[in-house]
């Protein structure tokens, strides 16, 4: 399954990719997260892997985040490993008039298992709409200062 979101963000893009490239600020924006802890490598350098705990419900999430590329400010990629999932997302950084940034974020899931399969078949809505909930909540944090993790 393949898709895309986007979101503008009212700041230009350095100030963006400050942002989003702290670890610190993750659990700001990405809801759910409980811990990360890096495996190998450096935060936000080629090559690192960490691994994220999420509480998503009564489950707990746990995933491996593989960076595959890193070209701040224009683009960062990564690959997010499950038992069951594997995800690959290219995110894209486009300065507009100098003080907005268009956050484009492409998406690849790859399921394993008959449930996962069907689950991503009958339910394709779900995972796009928690990818778009990732970028708006990016979005508060970075222009507002609204933390997720104080909800």
């Amino acid at each position: 399954m393949k898709y895309s979101s986007e979101i503008i963000i009212d700041l230009p893009r350095k100030e963006v990719i400050r942002k989003l490239d702290n670890v610190e600020n993750m659990k700001h924006w990405q809801r759910g997260l409980v811990n990360y802890k890096v495996l190998q490598g450096v935060p936000g350098e080629e090559g690192t892997t960490m691994e994220l705990e999420y509480q998503m419900g009564k489950r707990n999430v746990v995933l491996t985040e593989t960076i595959t590329k890193n070209v701040f400010p224009e683009e960062f990629h990564a690959n997010y490993d499950t038992k069951w999932i594997h995800n690959v997302q290219k995110n894209f950084f486009y300065e507009i008039d100098g003080n907005k940034t268009k956050w484009v974020s492409e998406s690849e899931f790859k399921f394993a298992g008959f449930g996962m399969k069907l689950m991503g078949f009958l339910m394709p809505g779900t995972f796009k709409k928690q990818s778009l909930k990732y970028l708006k909540d990016f979005k508060e944090f970075a222009e507002n200062g609204t933390s997720v993790s104080e909800e």
